[in-house]
């Protein structure tokens, strides 16, 4: 395991980093609220079209989010319902539903990306373009060494 360094994070430190994450997400939903669709529906279209024209199992759709939810499902039936995406049974395995984004879904993403990129000009415009990347890398190695890592921070269940 990688050796983890001793920072002294406090809960205010942690708020700011929430409050911040918070903000990226609330100009993001302005960006497609106007189309009827909630930050994890855009998030499973996203997914669904860079992996298009493949389809993908559920479950995999459902390890690639963001944000992790039970109701990956449910998400999937609304999404299928506005006939922005497709399912199927696989032919190999009919227990695994695939999905794919349809035409629509493509044209809604397509109608979606230049007002998301201005939300996320709004957001990090703040930044030069190399603090901006520095911040990703930052990010990507936190959200890295944290995977797995939150189990050994709780406690042991007394017994």
């Amino acid at each position: 395991a990688p050796a983890r360094n001793i920072l002294d994070i406090t809960p205010d430190d942690y708020a700011h980093v929430a409050r911040a994450a918070h903000k990226i997400a609330a100009a993001a939903m302005k960006a497609f609220k106007a189309d009827g669709i909630t930050v994890q529906q855009f998030n499973v279209l996203r997914i669904l079209r860079g992996a298009s024209p493949e389809a993908l199992p559920t479950l995999e759709i459902a390890e690639r989010m963001v944000e992790q939810t039970p109701g990956v499902t449910r998400l999937l039936d609304r999404l299928e319902a506005k006939r922005l995406i497709t399912r199927t049974r696989c032919p190999n395995d009919r227990r695994q539903v695939l999905c794919g984004i349809t035409p629509q879904g493509l044209e809604l993403l397509a109608q979606l990306d230049e007002p998301i990129r201005q939300a996320h000009q709004l957001v990090f415009g703040v930044l030069p373009v190399a603090a901006q990347r520095q911040l990703i890398r930052l990010l990507d190695r936190v959200r890295a060494g944290s995977i797995g890592g939150l189990e050994r921070c709780r406690p042991e269940d007394p017994q």
